[in-house]
């Protein structure tokens, strides 16, 4: 379903139930939306045609009284349910880092192609700045961040000491029964079902938790700085099955020798688990 039509069903829920959450002007709109003008244009069209809402003589819109409102429990749509575009643009803009060809967001095409106006664009963008998927050059724009295939190399051995380290330095804390039952629940969030077909679900938080209960600032400071525009692409890599079904069996080698207390045992799955579980991008060959 397109954006102008999701906000035309989402008001016309809240028209009929009487319920209407904002004004009903194109700039209050597009600032409760995210969007642009166009499509909440075309919504309000629908709308007129529907005879939800109605111009009044001095061209603003109001509600047409309706004798059959619905009540909530019966509302198909939910503002929530609105795609959120900043994961669509995430996944554009991670292709095209994976080209390793220094590429500039071209603001107005892209604001144009989601339906968002430039400045609601320019958030997003920030927000990815932050990630480090794209760069704000100054005078030129927004340049993502180009893929190198050595870069990943580079992190992903520096990544393996400072884990191994957080594990060394947590290992107290996880011999502790409230550590265990933590541990016990982020191995039942690693899941693959196989009802008629397989499905994957893949929970990384457990290496955030280790570096949690390692309590080292400077750890952390490592991820803070240089973790987020992987931590990005890794989220990317698991669209592909194999590498999820990969990561779920790992998380669970690590997890049971962690609750096993062995140890020497964690810290070789783990290890492995870093080094191996990027298939997809560990075969991206770029030019450097």
């Amino acid at each position: 379903m397109k954006l102008a039509s999701r906000i035309e069903k989402d008001l016309s829920a809240q028209l009929l139930s009487n319920s209407l959450s904002c004004p009903l002007t194109m700039d209050g709109l597009s600032r409760h939306y995210g969007v642009s003008y166009t499509p909440v244009r075309k919504a309000l069209n629908g709308l007129i045609e529907e005879g939800l809402i109605r111009k009044k003589e001095n061209g603003r819109l109001e509600p047409v009284e309706t004798c059959k409102p619905l009540t909530l429990e019966r509302r198909s749509f939910e503002i929530e349910d609105l795609p959120d575009p900043s994961i669509e643009i995430t996944r554009e803009l991670v292709e095209l880092s994976l080209s390793g060809k220094e590429v500039f967001v071209r603001e107005e095409s892209t604001a144009r192609k989601h339906g968002l106006s430039r400045s609601s664009l320019r958030q997003i963008l920030l927000k990815l700045a932050g990630e480090g998927l794209v760069l704000h050059i100054r005078r030129r724009g927004w340049q993502v961040k180009p893929f190198r295939q050595k870069d990943l190399q580079s992190f992903i051995e520096v990544r393996e000491v400072m884990e191994l380290k957080a594990l060394e330095l947590a290992q107290f804390k996880l011999s502790k029964p409230k550590a265990k039952q933590k541990l016990q629940e982020i191995k039942a969030s690693n899941q693959i079902s196989k009802n008629g077909k397989v499905k994957v679900m893949i929970d990384n938080s457990l290496h955030q938790y280790l570096l949690e209960l390692a309590d080292n600032p400077y750890l952390d400071d490592f991820f803070q700085r240089h973790g987020k525009y992987y931590s990005t692409l890794f989220e990317w890599e698991e669209g592909n099955q194999n590498a999820a079904i990969q990561a779920v069996h790992q998380h669970h080698a690590i997890i049971d020798a962690l609750i096993d207390e062995d140890w020497t045992l964690a810290r070789t799955e783990l290890s492995e688990h870093l080094r191996t579980n990027h298939p997809v991008l560990q075969e991206i060959r770029t030019f450097q």
